[in-house]
């Protein structure tokens, strides 16, 4: 598999887990299933690629202004859109404060597992690298 595929699966799934320890912590966010933390984190990857540029770049005085803190701002808008794109009520963020302390779960778990793991196959191990 791509090594480049595989972060990016191992990426989606760390935003998965911090969904779900998102749907643990707060009252104001809620899954109806644990496979609908997939697909969020999926359309939270597609967001991030499509819609994020475009949201930063359109911001980038506020985003100095705070020193990169309006960027949580950013996260917790891009959960929202995910709410909404989500049918059936089966992502539940019940307004902006919920989503910000989402958005820093997802940030946080990102920066703590998704930056510093690299994905090693066992053949690599082998040879020495």
């Amino acid at each position: 598999m791509n090594p480049k595929l595989q972060s990016s699966v191992f990426q989606m799934m760390v935003t998965a887990l911090a969904l779900i320890v998102g749907d643990w912590w707060l009252d104001g966010v809620s899954f109806s299933a644990p496979w609908i933390a997939i697909l969020t984190a999926i359309i939270l990857a597609l967001l991030n690629v499509f819609l994020k540029p475009l949201l930063i770049l359109l911001t980038i005085p506020a985003t100095i202004l705070t020193f990169g803190i309006f960027l949580l701002v950013i996260n917790a808008v891009i959960i929202l859109i995910a709410k909404e794109i989500i049918p059936n009520n089966h992502f539940v963020v019940s307004g902006f404060w919920p989503a910000f302390w989402l958005a820093l779960i997802i940030s946080i778990a990102n920066s703590l597992f998704g930056a510093r793991v690299k994905v090693v196959r066992q053949d690599d191990l082998d040879q020495g690298f």
